[in-house]
Formats: structure tokens, C-alpha cells, sequence
């Protein structure tokens, strides 16, 4: 994703996936995007009233698309024509990419703000070490940090840690260039570029930086080319003292399938892992997110949230916000009922979305480097046929579907061909541990996404 427009474009997909198509059409549709200005998203409607609607029903739908597009949500700033009054230009914000002159300056993503308990501490430590000096710096800890592993449950902080890593080299060493990704996004460019014929820009890009950040790194499990790309990858960068960050929400021996020589690279460095925090930490990030939003919640109240969330970090912030939100609709002060109710909501938005086939038809196609409307196609090469047969059976044993009902969703292929499919698949797991493996990583992965 190389511009504030590509990131504008899945924004708007998102939205149009997640709510009626008239409405996306007359409110979203008609959003232009501006840029990144000051750490905000800025986009610009036509009239004072659009931005009225729009903010009133659509923001938290454009913050969640955010989220899901950028990995972090920016404040969103929705100006009118006659506010920006043609506006300054912005030139476009690489997302991914962190230079000197594109900074993160989202407050949320710095050690200042980093809660830190004895749940995470070494992971914060080594995180701060290698900001201060990253390898192949001056004075830099040389290789003791790098690789530098963090891993652990997702919502503990993992990506809130690479970004201020991000933050704190960009101020102390300005020259530096940075690139943060995450393990799928690579595995798309990685496509792309092999479907443009331009991997040796690829490859120039990701293997010329001093700094290399990736996020999710458990998605490149089980995807033989982003795995030898990412293999080679590496080994450029740590041949050439260039700093090397991963994250994951296990540790290398765990994602499956992964190549031994890539487990071995991940473990080179240092492994710092991430546990859920204990009641003080967890009423300390309550009561900080609170005076970050310049909201005081009493004592007892922290406490209660606290003691009632207990795994998620993400949730303690996401019932601060949502209690923010009350106190501003109301006027009301925060009160253990208003804490019970963002508790509700929040535990309800927590919940996985239902399974659906395009999903694990996507997960399937990553896995196998094809893409979703070859599996559905009539297309017979050895790799196709694999993934088409593999994403039937995973179909059938998360869903539960009927074999008709699937061989609809296929293209409407017949009870005997989806039978045939999962016996296939079904004997090639036993046969084939590394399959096996391949099988449950993409089951995996699709429950958690």
C-alpha cells in the first residue's frame, strides 16, 4: 500500500463490504480523501450536513475500517469545501514505509505511553534497546537484539511496540530509513509483483532499508514463496548489520508449516514474549488511557474494568473510549453502569465475526499462491486443483455445510466432486504431516482473522 489513496481505496471497500449499498453510495461514496496532515486523516465532503451525517453515523464505521486497513486508527478530520477552502495539497503518505519525513506521530504508539507491568517488561526493555541503538548503528548492542522476536497473545500491545520503535529511531536517527509491514500485506506486494514482473523493485525495496519491522509474521507460515522470498530477505539484511524486528502471536517453533532454516534465522537474536497483564498493570492502562483522553474515571471504576477484562489490552482501551463517548453524548460522569454497558459493547464487538467461505477461500488462496476466482474456476493445473480441493474441505469442516450446498458455493459442481475432494484431502493428511500442518495453520488463521 504505497499512498494516502490506496489506503483511502481498501477504507472504502471495507465500508461498502459493511453496510447497505444505498447508503454507501450517497454518504461514503462521495468522500474524497485529502491525506495525512499532523498524524489525522483528512478527507472533504461537499456540504456542512454530509460531514454532519457522516460523523454522527458513519465514524466509528471509518475508525474500524481504519483499524482494519492501517493496523491502528488515526483521528479522522472531516472538513467541508468551504472550511478547506481548496486546501494545501498534502503529498502522499507512504503507509507502510516510515522515513524522516513521514514520522508516526500517533501518541498511542510510544514507550511514553506503554504500560509497562511484569507481564511485558523484557519485551519493552529489548524494544527500547534496540531503538536506542539499533544494529548496525553506532554503538549499537551488535546482534544480541537482532533478530528482535516479540510474541504473544494478539490485543497486548505487540504492534503498539514496533510502532514506537518506529518513533523513537525516527527522532534520534533521522537518517535512517524504516519499513514497517505486516506478514500478509508482504505476501500480497510479494504477488503483485510477481503477477507485474517487477520483484526486483520488490526485492530492491524490502532489502536496501536499515530497519525492517513485520507484524504478524505467523502469516507467512505455510506460503512456500513468501517464505523463500522473506528467507533471502533476511539473509540480506542481517549480512549487512541491518536491523530486523518481528512479531508474532506465537514463537517460531510454533508456526506451522514454517521452513527450519527460517525457525533458526527467528531464534538467532533475542525471543522476548508478551503474557496478559496482571490487575495493576491492567488498572494502570485504564486510568492512563483515561487521562489521555482527559477523562477521570474513580477508583472503584478501574477497578471494576480491571477485574472484569483480564486478557485483552485492547478492551480496557476500547471500554475507556467507549465511556468517553457516553460521558459526551450525555453529559453523564462515569459510574459503574456506564462501565457495565461499554463492557457489553465491547465484548459484543470482540466477538468473531461468522465464518464465511469468501474468507477461507482467501486464507487458502494466500497459502497456496493462487488467487480466489482461480479455485472457483474450472481451471485444472496441479497447484489450482490443490487449493481448490483443500479450501472444500476446509468449507466442510468448519462449516458444516451439506456437500450440495458447497458444490453451489464452487461453481456449482456436483455431490460427487465435493465427496471426492475431501476424501482426497482427508487421505493426504495422513499421509503428510507437513500438509497436515499447512491444514490447521489455515484453519487457524481463519478463526482468528
Amino acid at each position: 500500500m504505497e499512498s494516502f489513496n490506496d489506503a483511502w481505496s481498501s477504507v472504502s471497500d471495507y465500508c461498502r463490504r459493511n453496510m447497505h449499498e444505498v447508503a454507501f453510495n450517497v454518504w461514503i461514496k462521495k468522500i474524497k480523501p485529502v491525506g495525512f496532515q499532523d498524524g489525522n486523516v483528512v478527507v472533504s465532503v461537499r456540504t456542512p450536513f454530509q460531514k454532519e451525517i457522516i460523523e454522527k453515523n458513519y465514524l466509528n464505521l471509518l475508525n474500524t475500517a481504519f483499524e482494519d486497513t492501517l493496523g491502528f486508527c488515526p483521528p479522522i478530520v472531516i472538513v467541508t469545501e468551504q472550511e478547506s477552502d481548496q486546501p494545501e495539497q498534502v503529498a502522499p503518505s507512504v503507509v507502510n514505509q516510515v522515513s524522516a519525513d513521514k514520522p508516526l506521530k500517533n501518541f498511542e504508539y510510544s514507550f511514553d505511553d506503554f504500560i509497562v507491568g511484569s507481564s511485558n517488561k523484557f519485551a519493552f526493555a529489548a524494544c527500547q534497546a534496540v531503538a536506542s541503538n539499533p544494529a548496525g548503528s553506532e554503538g549499537s548492542s551488535g546482534t544480541i537484539y537482532n533478530p528482535l522476536f516479540i510474541y504473544g497473545p494478539s490485543g497486548l500491545g505487540k504492534t503498539h511496540l514496533l510502532y514506537a520503535i518506529c518513533n523513537e529511531i525516527r527522532k534520534s536517527r533521522p537518517g535512517l530509513s524504516m519499513i514497517y509491514i505486516k506478514g500478509d500485506d508482504f505476501t500480497n506486494q510479494l504477488v503483485n509483483a510477481i503477477k507485474e514482473r517487477s520483484t526486483a523493485a520488490f526485492q530492491n525495496k524490502y532489502r536496501n532499508v536499515d530497519v525492517l519491522l513485520m507484524d504478524d509474521i505467523q502469516f507467512i507460515g505455510g506460503k512456500t514463496q513468501t517464505q523463500e522470498e522473506f528467507f533471502h530477505t533476511f539473509d540480506t539484511l542481517y549480512r549487512n548489520g541491518k536491523q530486523i524486528v518481528l512479531a508474532s502471536d506465537r514463537p517460531p517453533k510454533e508456526i506451522h508449516p514454517l521452513e527450519e532454516r527460517l525457525r533458526t534465522r527467528f531464534e538467532w537474536g533475542l525471543l522476548a514474549d508478551i503474557q496478559p497483564p496482571d490487575l495493576e498493570t491492567r488498572i494502570a492502562i485504564v486510568k492512563t488511557k483515561a487521562d489521555l483522553l482527559e477523562f477521570q474515571i474513580p477508583d472503584e471504576v478501574s477497578m471494576y474494568i480491571a477485574n472484569r477484562l483480564k486478557t485483552n489490552i485492547r478492551q480496557l482501551e476500547g471500554v475507556v473510549k467507549k465511556m468517553k463517548a457516553y460521558h459526551q453524548l450525555t453529559g453523564e460522569g462515569p459510574s459503574m453502569m456506564m462501565a457495565q454497558s461499554a463492557i457489553r459493547d465491547v465484548l459484543n464487538d470482540d466477538q468473531p465475526l461468522p465464518v464465511t467461505i469468501s474468507r477461507i477461500i482467501e486464507e487458502v488462496s494466500r497459502s497456496f499462491m493462487v488467487t480466489p476466482e482461480e479455485i472457483k474456476s474450472n481451471k485444472r493445473s496441479a497447484q489450482i486443483s490443490n487449493a481448490r480441493q483443500t479450501a472444500i474441505y476446509i468449507v466442510r469442516k468448519i462449516t458444516q455445510m451439506s456437500q450440495s450446498q458447497i458444490g453451489e458455493e464452487f461453481g456449482g459442481r456436483d455431490h460427487s466432486t465435493i465427496n471426492y475432494a475431501i476424501k482426497t484431502v482427508e487421505e493426504n493428511i495422513q499421509r503428510d504431516p507437513s500438509y497436515r500442518n499447512t491444514i490447521e495453520d489455515i484453519m487457524k488463521n481463519v478463526k482468528e482473522r
